[in-house]
């Protein structure tokens, strides 16, 4: 489903969200509808089909105090059951959001919400709605494949094909955007794990406070609101996968709890005494640097001794050489796909303007990037005037100066795309200032496949 095709309603009785959200989300979709009344939910989405409905989970009615959000919630679905529904709640009803789960809500965001959470959340829940209905391929599917073919990946599939078929504790290291989950689902797919569950848990994003119910789970009346036996992520898990994301943002009190989970093999949920036996495959990703992670002050070593029986790098894409290409045609094709649009091919240029390019977002950058380009272009040829990059993604671009590799390859490469970039694509005046020819340097564009 296209965003710009897609209808949202978001029902709140704080005028400011409201405000908010339409602000946000307006230049993105079709149409968003905001109500301060949750009374008028019936009449709302009796007019109107919406995609998405944004519920809060609390208002200042009287109706079902504390449980509005699911009142209205199971009104929704009764009356339209096809329509998704976000539930919108503050940290102290984690527990209501969880239930609302239970009832069929399709995702639940916390209060303040981080504005990229929140379009990433309804993007994914509109692809799916569209895998549900049509063979398009969904970029959230578990089968996406790892594309790569340069040494730096080829070291880390062989990597994968020794470490997944065993039971050991898995460190993913790498920056934002490199992939660093997809690694984690190959481990689990190709595992002896790989029809048990795959539990997949932001432990960054988690509080002190929710830290311990999340991962180990709590029993009745554990703590306020507590009002039925949950299990924790870990329970979730038993006999499959538990992959813990940025490891590496959790405090010291935390790594305590956690080493001795992973020690003993069981986990105690709160307000029981009883301890339950589990059976894991640990995996766990940062993208902290690993001499941060040796620092005791910041995170323990027995720990890391602990999860990181082996450790994958996953490589930047600035360190991945042809596999731009590669990439650029896989992204192409599937969002002509999702687009409705036909096959494109390449400008010469398109690709060399790329490959200039320094993607500190890395593959995910690279993604959103190619989006883009594929959405706005209105011909069969993509050119490098198609490809836009925000002011952020250029200010880190590899046009600068600063070259991050000692890699001698990578020293010329960045060497030459400064001096062509400086003579604005000039062969001959960029082959004077780099003191080479014309044809030694055409060797070398042909040879960076510049």
């Amino acid at each position: 489903m296209v965003l710009k095709n897609a209808t949202i309603l978001v029902i709140d009785d704080d005028v400011d969200v409201l405000t908010a959200l339409r602000l946000l989300l307006k230049p993105l979709f079709k149409e968003v509808v905001t109500e301060k009344n949750p009374s008028n939910i019936t009449s709302q989405i009796e007019r109107t089909n919406y995609d998405i409905i944004i519920l809060d989970m609390n208002f200042n009615g009287l109706v079902n105090t504390g449980n509005e959000g699911i009142f209205w919630l199971n009104k929704i679905r009764k009356q339209k059951p096809e329509t998704s529904v976000i539930l919108m709640t503050a940290y102290a009803d984690i527990d209501l959001a969880i239930r609302g789960l239970k009832e069929g809500a399709s995702d639940f965001l916390m209060k303040p919400w981080k504005n990229e959470k929140m379009i990433e959340t309804i993007s994914t829940i509109l692809e799916s709605k569209k895998s549900n209905t049509s063979k398009t391929k969904s970029l959230n599917s578990n089968s996406v494949e790892i594309i790569g073919e340069s040494e730096v990946m080829n070291d880390v599939f062989v990597k994968l094909k020794k470490v997944a078929p065993t039971d050991a504790n898995v460190l993913v290291l790498g920056e934002n955007g490199t992939g660093k989950d997809l690694i984690a689902r190959a481990l689990h797919d190709n595992s002896n794990r790989r029809d048990k569950p795959f539990v997949k848990v932001d432990v960054g994003a988690l509080t002190a406070s929710l830290f311990e119910s999340e991962l180990f789970g709590y029993k009745k009346g554990a703590f306020t609101d507590a009002r039925e036996d949950r299990k924790g992520r870990f329970e979730a898990a038993n006999g499959g996968t538990l992959f813990l994301d940025e490891i590496g943002n959790i405090g010291l009190g935390q790594q305590v709890r956690l080493l001795t989970v992973l020690q003993n093999r069981q986990v105690t949920p709160l307000g029981s005494n009883e301890a339950i036996p589990i059976d894991i495959r640990l995996i766990c990703a940062t993208n902290i640097d690993p001499k941060t992670l040796a620092d005791e002050k910041k995170f323990r070593k027995d720990l890391i001794y602990r999860i990181n029986t082996v450790d994958i790098t996953v490589p930047p894409l600035r360190e991945r050489g042809t596999d731009i290409t590669e990439l650029s045609r896989h992204f192409v094709a599937l969002y002509a796909e999702k687009y409705n649009k036909n096959p494109f091919t390449f400008d010469s240029g398109f690709i060399s303007k790329l490959k200039k390019h320094d993607f500190p977002g890395n593959v995910r950058e690279l993604q959103y990037v190619l989006e883009r380009a594929v959405i706005m272009t209105d011909g069969s040829v993509l050119k490098p005037d198609d490809l836009v990059f925000s002011s952020i993604e250029r200010s880190t671009s590899s046009t600068s100066l600063e070259t991050k590799s000692l890699n001698l390859d990578d020293i010329e490469k960045n060497a030459i795309l400064t001096v062509l970039e400086k003579n604005k694509g000039n062969v001959s005046k960029s082959a004077k200032e780099l003191g080479i020819t014309r044809a030694a340097l055409y060797r070398r564009l042909e040879k960076y496949e510049l």
